[in-house]
């Protein structure tokens, strides 16, 4: 007697998680273009989906970072000041590649004078002083307002204190980190139905009409990014490992890219970094640690939005940019960047800061901020997915090429 034939289902639960995303992703394309009313109704799919991921995040990272720092054993290596230092180096190089894009294939925006009602920080001392804030923010609405900066501290202040309890202590916090990272794996499941609402939905209520005045702009920022992505980092890697960097950067760009492309938000694809430096068999006590830092500060396409829509709005207006000052820019980028939330549309908000270098008004400078908020449908996706897959990468080049010393 034959045995019958597996169904639908089970072949597509015995596909990676990778490919049944990808699946999702062209039902999601093919609902919208055949019944966009219907795909209209998918939303609520997605924001489930999206508000679970931001719901594990904070208590995650808050429960496993201070357990690896609770659990760590003296004489363990842990490689969080070579993974920062390539956050830092990304994210000005990124800014560097904007520079160039800009002035190489210059865009020119459409400048209204309608208000924008968007807050916007005054200067770069505002921002440090806004991460310092958040550094000291009590501990019960940082987990309530996913403040990264804040459960990091907290976490680590806490799993240094706790370094000095008993071993039964750490072992309770050991299994309490195993059971947050299992619910966490459970949400990831989900991944495949959360893209294919979140694709049907957008495609469905926004398309791409909007777009199409701003094909350049998108051309230059979508350029930049990808060419950070698929030349300047692998370059990066290089550097660090001396060894063919592109299975790592594919790696990284396919299952932590895709799924931040969708999500719109660096916070939201931590657990997902999490699961793929697990899976990648890296050091525990340093991803754990360096993920959510990276979600905070590893920023290239922050830096990118916001050099580029500033370059836009200077040569719109005719302003002379010489290279000291693109210089600055990219440094002042670069530091913005980092001050970006990890929350769709953050790096939007920074604006203003770049464009007062130029002497730009910030009634002008929120046009700008609206003509990003217009093009945000692509350009915060691909955004995202460049800073939360470089999260992943440049803490796995750190890690190996630690390894290849030792």
């Amino acid at each position: 007697m034959t045995a019958s034939s597996p169904s639908l289902l089970q072949r597509l639960k015995g596909l990676s998680l990778v490919s049944q995303i990808i699946i999702g992703l062209i039902a999601g394309i093919a609902l919208a273009l055949i019944a966009p009313e219907v795909a209209k109704s998918t939303a609520f799919i997605g924001k489930v989906f999206v508000s679970a991921l931001k719901a594990v995040a904070p208590i995650l990272v808050f429960v496993l970072v201070m357990a690896s720092i609770a659990n760590h054993r003296h004489g363990q290596e842990t490689h969080i000041r070579p993974i920062l230092f390539l956050y830092l180096l990304g994210t000005f190089a990124a800014a560097v590649v904007a520079v160039v894009a800009s002035m190489m294939f210059p865009s020119n925006l459409v400048l209204n004078t309608h208000d924008v009602a968007v807050t916007a920080p005054g200067g770069i001392a505002e921002v440090l002083q806004s991460l310092m804030l958040s550094v000291v923010d009590n501990p019960v609405s940082a987990l309530m307002n996913a403040n990264f900066i804040g459960i990091l501290a907290w976490a680590i202040g806490m799993g240094i204190a706790i370094r000095h309890a008993g071993e039964t202590t750490r072992e309770v916090l050991g299994d309490l980190s195993n059971g947050v990272t299992l619910i966490v794996r459970l949400v990831i499941r989900f991944a495949p139905l959360g893209i294919f609402g979140l694709v049907a939905s957008t495609l469905a209520t926004s398309g791409f009409g909007a777009l199409v005045g701003y094909v350049h702009l998108l051309a230059v920022l979508l350029g930049c990014m990808l060419f950070v992505a698929l030349v300047m980092n692998p370059l990066i890697v290089f550097w660090k490992l001396r060894r063919n960097p592109y299975p790592l950067v594919i790696t990284c760009l396919r299952e932590s890219g895709i799924t931040a492309f969708f999500t719109r938000s660096s916070a939201a694809n931590i657990p997902v970094n999490l699961e793929l430096s697990k899976r990648l068999g890296l050091h525990e006590d340093t991803y754990s640690v360096s993920i959510p830092l990276g979600a905070t500060i590893n920023m290239a396409g922050a830096a990118i939005t916001i050099t580029v829509l500033t370059l836009a709005a200077v040569n719109t207006l005719g302003i002379a940019v010489d290279i000291p000052t693109a210089i600055l820019l990219s440094v002042v980028a670069a530091i913005c960047a980092c001050g970006a939330s990890g929350v769709a549309g953050g790096s939007l908000l920074l604006i203003p800061l770049a464009c007062s270098l130029f002497g730009i008004p910030s009634e002008i400078a929120m046009q700008v901020v609206a003509v990003g908020f217009i093009i945000g449908v692509l350009q915060d996706s691909a955004e995202t997915a460049l800073n939360s897959s470089t999260d992943v990468l440049f803490t796995a080049a750190a890690c190996l090429g630690e390894e290849q010393k030792a």
